[in-house]
């Protein structure tokens, strides 16, 4: 009785399983019977077919090169073959440098970059192909000279826009063009402070002369040596609001590569947040060498420059502080 009871159950489910399985078939069925039957345009693969610089993908890609560390230095580029399947035949490639780009590329970056040299670098090659059943040419190499008659100014910031001028098939324009930025410079451990003893400050906004002490709070504190006093703008008296600068005279002109920044040291709101390094030979026409975002920290901050600039003058213009504070103080400041 108990083996008749279970074969009805197991003949019941399997009635079942052959009803929803007939059941699915005839929905399928009838949903593909609904449809019309629709004849897509043609979509020619060549139109979908372009070269283009891998290396464009990360615009802008940036070198630092050190000159003591050799006297030449390389760069890769070259062109990839996008598409379905690899190429039937040889893809001619030109490469070339697109001067032009210069402009729009600072303008959108907001830089000021100008051309590296033509005489400072060298294209291993203008002229390749990717090889029938290849996706890529071969590495090409941009020879940079960081030393000699040739090698570029240090301390300035260079731009080499790479391109595919010319292709035997189409050229993905978002990446034809590889912006190299250059830079060629010695590490800020490289530098030594210039000497202090003649510095004299030529100007300021603000100081506080006795809210921070009979011997602190004066601007002559940012150079005297003691960290443990400092310039601190005026807070007693009167409240005068940012931005806020010092001036500091070096007594004659130096090629200033870099900037350090000691703080106050303790724990205290009003530390230096963004600043602004001018230089001047006169005095009276300044020239913008350095924007940057100071840490909220007690620790010395070294900055080196995007361009070595000459000058005897140099003023430090306090726009934004840590804490939002009307005042700012600084401890030390040094030029290398």
């Amino acid at each position: 009785m108990i083996n008749d009871i279970l074969f009805i159950k197991n003949e019941n489910k399997r009635r079942m399983k052959f009803l929803v399985s007939t059941f699915v078939l005839f929905i399928a069925v009838s949903f593909c019977a609904c449809h019309d039957k629709v004849d897509l345009p043609d979509q020619p693969v060549g139109q979908y077919t372009k070269v283009y610089m891998p290396q464009a993908v990360n615009n802008p890609v940036s070198y630092h090169f050190n000159p003591d560390d050799t006297t030449t230095a390389q760069i890769i580029y070259g062109a990839d073959y996008g598409g379905m399947g690899y190429p039937n035949q040889d893809v001619d490639i030109q490469f070339g440098i697109d001067a032009a780009a210069i402009d729009s590329f600072n303008t959108a970056n907001n830089t000021a970059y100008t051309l590296l040299p033509s005489n400072s670098y060298q294209l291993s090659d203008s002229n390749i192909v990717i090889k029938k059943g290849s996706l890529n040419t071969d590495p090409l190499k941009i020879t940079v000279f960081t030393k000699g008659d040739n090698a570029p100014d240090p301390g300035k910031t260079y731009v080499l826009p790479v391109y595919i001028k010319q292709a035997s098939v189409n050229i993905n324009e978002q990446l034809r063009t590889t912006f190299y930025v250059i830079s060629i410079r010695r590490d800020v451990s490289d530098y030594t402070d210039f000497d202090r003893a003649n510095w004299t400050i030529a100007d300021f906004d603000s100081q506080e002369p006795t809210g921070e002490g009979v011997n602190n709070g004066h601007a002559v504190n940012a150079i005297d040596g003691d960290p443990n006093t400092y310039w601190h703008t005026q807070w007693q008296a009167a409240q005068p609001g940012l931005p806020h600068y010092i001036v500091i005279d070096m007594g004659e002109s130096k090629s200033v590569h870099g900037v350090g920044f000691l703080d106050r040291q303790d724990q205290n709101s009003g530390k230096p947040q963004d600043v602004q390094v001018f230089l001047s030979d006169d005095n009276k026409n300044w020239q913008l060498v350095l924007t940057t975002e100071l840490a909220n920290t007690t620790a010395l901050q070294q900055l080196l420059m995007d361009n070595f600039i000459t000058g005897r003058y140099v003023k430090v213009l306090v726009t934004s502080t840590y804490g939002g504070t009307y005042y700012t103080h600084l401890a030390e400041l040094y030029l290398f």
